[in-house]
């Protein structure tokens, strides 16, 4: 239920958000979602008290702001692979990362969230040819 949720949550932003209220026109939007999602282990680990997890968490998390910035400046591409791969993630997260403040739900959720927001901006890149007013 947690991955459907995830799903439909990111189509939901991705549409609503995203296109109804244009925010999509600004090449900003998905690498700043990007750097949000990232954000919240770190989170977490502090909600946890762990300072151990925070330390990884937050190493983790520059990979995918690093992703975030290089990809806004260069190429959208980079962060439709880094919200799909940061999916990936979090599908792996609990063997790599001991962190007592994640929800049990969470992984599966924010998932299959990052999976479809970067599944759609890829969807928005190779239907735009990078020329359309969004995502340009």
């Amino acid at each position: 239920m947690a991955l459907l949720i995830g799903i439909a949550l990111a189509l939901a932003v991705s549409l609503l958000v995203g296109w109804a209220a244009g925010f999509d026109r600004d090449r900003c939007f998905y690498p700043v979602v990007l750097m949000v999602v990232a954000s919240y282990y770190a989170l977490f680990a502090v909600m946890g008290g762990s300072a151990h997890a925070l330390i990884l968490e937050s190493m983790a998390m520059m990979v995918f702001v690093a992703a975030s910035l290089i990809g806004f400046r260069f190429s959208l591409w980079l962060v439709a692979a880094a919200l799909a791969g940061h999916g990936i993630f979090d599908f792996f997260h609990a063997g790599l990362i001991a962190n007592p403040g994640v929800p049990a739900w969470w992984p599966t959720f924010c998932g299959g969230y990052d999976v479809m927001a970067g599944a759609y901006l890829a969807w928005l890149l190779s239907r735009s040819g990078g020329q359309s007013r969004r995502v340009t």
